[in-house]
């Protein structure tokens, strides 16, 4: 059977979590990492909006990464990342849109036409301040194992922590501190942060 296509960048966050998933479900792919600058003509074939990750099935294109998370734990999801609430769901929304907005306002400030980097970045860690509430007495944030608002989440903390990494770990989040600390460190995040040469047509396939 074919293998599902991935088209991936390695240090996008939004690649990485659905990275995350495929390692999770246990969903081999053909993993073809891009360059952003030169995206490959089969990938803006498959969508056109040129955005990684790029998903495709011998069915579909999946070119959202958090419908390409959805769509693999729903194959298997031998770890459980399913098992949440709906609050989970409207956690990760959260994170993908006012803290993300805020985010990439703080991270790429020189190229916002007012720039205020530390405006965005207290708005953005008034959603890092929940987190760490969340996380008052448990590891995760939705109990004692790492599920889904984790993985779809930790990728964009990472990305905003490391923008000022000293000012990050000055502040007094002390469990949202550990649960970023604990999550980079992870054999899953090590796993699917390998390095992949650029992919090119006559690339030879790579299971992964």
């Amino acid at each position: 059977m074919t293998l599902p296509v991935l088209y991936s960048f390695r240090r996008c966050p939004y690649a990485m979590r659905a990275r995350l998933a495929l390692a999770s479900a246990q969903i081999p792919v053909e993993h073809r990492e891009v360059q952003l600058r030169d995206k490959p003509a089969a990938m803006l074939a498959a969508s056109p909006k040129g955005t990684v990750p790029v998903l495709v099935t011998e069915t579909q294109v999946i070119d959202e990464s958090y419908d390409i998370m959805l769509w693999a734990l729903r194959q298997s999801d031998p770890e459980g990342w399913l098992d949440v609430p709906q609050s989970a769901h409207d956690l990760i929304a959260q994170a993908d849109g006012p803290f993300k907005t805020a985010l990439d306002s703080y991270k790429y400030a020189s190229r916002t036409e007012n720039p205020d980097p530390g405006k965005h970045r207290s708005i953005a860690s008034q959603f890092l301040i929940t987190l760490n509430a969340m996380l008052d007495g448990q590891p995760f944030l939705h109990g004692q194992t790492p599920r889904l608002a984790d993985m779809a989440i930790a990728p964009f903390v990472r990305q905003f922590a490391h923008v000022d990494l000293d000012w990050f770990n000055a502040q007094a989040w002390p469990n949202l501190s550990q649960w970023l600390s604990d999550f980079k460190a992870s054999e899953r995040f090590v796993s699917i942060m390998v390095k992949h040469p650029v992919w090119h047509p006559d690339t030879a396939q790579i299971a992964v």
